[in-house]
């Protein structure tokens, strides 16, 4: 076969030489946007190992990560009932980006003592970095447009994703009085009366309902 190839007119044209060499088709250098996808990926990473903070300062065993939470947030705008006026697939994409900004500030509550406005400038200026990051694209742009406006609570998807926060929040409570026979009543508590849509509602209280006291 090879000395076929060699003695064939494709082989040689107006006197060159075509270079057969396998070492020729090397795949292209990775392009910059690759390297920024990677980069910014990379620095995700930190939101599968950084523990919620709620659980771990009540000393709960094995508490969820951040990424834990928006995935299930995301399950919910997935399964959750066509709403009149709520795009649900722009629910998902933002429930999968809400936390992002704690890759690099990490999981701020309340009990750390932090102002609200300084929460909200470090995670700006976190979500500003990611974004530069990544590129500064369309896709940057979107994340960032997403992530403004849950925290601006401004749009009907803003308002289902923020119930979906505290819902996959009591759900996890829940869970974990079950599991580990502790009682976390501040969770439901904290939550009372603060669901803005009737789906975050309803689920709430399907949640509220399963509670058993045995602790």
């Amino acid at each position: 076969m090879a000395s076929e190839a060699s003695s064939s007119p494709s082989s040689v044209t107006s006197g060159h030489s075509i270079n057969h060499s396998p070492h020729n088709n090397k795949p292209p250098p990775p392009s910059s946007s690759a390297s920024s996808a990677i980069d910014f990926l990379s620095l995700c990473h930190r939101l599968k190992t950084t523990k919620r903070s709620g659980w771990v300062n009540r000393n709960v065993e094995d508490p969820e990560s951040i990424a834990d939470h928006m995935y299930r947030m995301g399950l919910m705008a997935l399964i959750s009932s066509d709403i009149p006026g709520v795009d649900r697939h722009k629910c998902i994409k933002m429930a999968i980006v809400h936390d992002i900004a704690e890759a690099i500030v990490g999981d701020i509550t309340p009990s750390d003592g932090v102002p609200k406005e300084e929460k909200s400038r470090r995670e700006s200026e976190a979500l500003q970095h990611m974004c530069k990051l990544l590129g500064e694209g369309s896709r940057a742009k979107e994340i960032a447009d997403l992530w403004m406006e849950y925290e601006g609570n401004s749009s009907p998807e803003a308002k289902i994703v923020k119930d979906f926060d505290k819902v996959e929040m009591i759900l996890q409570a829940l869970e974990y009085e079950n599991e580990q026979g502790r009682d976390l009543d501040e969770f439901f508590h904290s939550t009372a009366g603060k669901f803005q849509t009737e789906l975050g509602k309803a689920w709430a209280s399907e949640i509220t309902s399963r509670r058993r006291k045995t602790y």
